[in-house]
């Protein structure tokens, strides 16, 4: 593998054909470090998990998405607006590109879940799921429907606190993420990379008031040990996603 390309803060190319736009908005980013050699077996071929000082990270970030778009057209209000919660894992491919990798990706809406799974092949789980906020408060919920584990459930309730002025290099590196790898395509080899775009990440204190949960380990991985490391709150942002690119880093037609 070549050396993995620097952390940026800011995205390093400008998508100006978007696949689809969308916003990430109310998203609490939280981290816990393990041994690269624990996920890496969960990982797609041809990825590594990305390190820091030695250490990876699963990340369980919930949000909600608003109003997705495809191409320049407008965002759909309502099926394409709904809460997410993600479990993910930080890779790095043969080219030095940094993205993340989904474990599971629990969503509200029934047909963007379908559509994702049988479009993207991404692991979307349709739940059933809250965001709610009150004062300085922002509580996250959601209970598994369909295809399961059944039961599966999160309740995540964070206290936001003071703007971070000058983010850590490990906070960039939890949350600049300009990229993910999934098996988007068939064939010997399936692994494609799908670049994002968006503005510098507003980041912000949180204080983790409830975090009671299963979808970490209903995603393979070992239950989480001790307080999280990271534990972040952001407004959100705009984005775009570029097209998926396959093995070669040739965009796709």
């Amino acid at each position: 593998m070549p050396k993995p390309t620097p952390v940026t803060p800011d995205a390093p190319a400008r998508i100006h054909t978007p696949l689809l736009t969308q916003e990430w908005l109310d998203l609490t980013f939280i981290h816990w470090a393990v041994a690269p050699d624990v996920v890496a077996g969960l990982l797609p071929e041809g990825t590594l998990p990305d390190t820091h000082d030695g250490l990876t990270y699963v990340g369980l970030v919930a949000f909600r998405m608003h109003r997705v778009g495809w191409l320049r057209l407008p965002g759909v209000p309502y099926l394409g607006t709904f809460p997410e919660t993600n479990v993910r894992l930080y890779s790095v491919d043969a080219h030095g590109r940094r993205g993340v990798v989904f474990r599971s990706m629990d969503a509200a809406r029934l047909i963007p879940v379908v559509m994702g799974r049988v479009g993207f092949r991404l692991p979307y789980l349709w739940s059933r799921m809250a965001v709610r906020t009150a004062d300085d408060t922002v509580t996250y919920t959601s209970s598994r429907r369909w295809p399961g584990p059944r039961g599966a459930y999160s309740r995540i309730t964070v206290r936001t606190g003071e703007r971070i002025s000058e983010p850590t290099e490990l906070e960039h590196f939890l949350t600049a993420r300009w990229g993910m790898h999934n098996a988007f395509f068939g064939g010997p080899q399936p692994l494609a990379y799908l670049p994002n775009h968006h503005p510098r990440w507003p980041l912000y204190r949180a204080e983790l008031l409830t975090c009671e949960e299963n979808l970490v380990t209903a995603a393979g991985l070992p239950a989480p040990s001790g307080a999280p490391v990271s534990v972040l709150y952001s407004p959100g942002v705009p984005v775009r996603l570029g097209r998926p690119a396959r093995p070669a880093g040739i965009p796709t037609p």
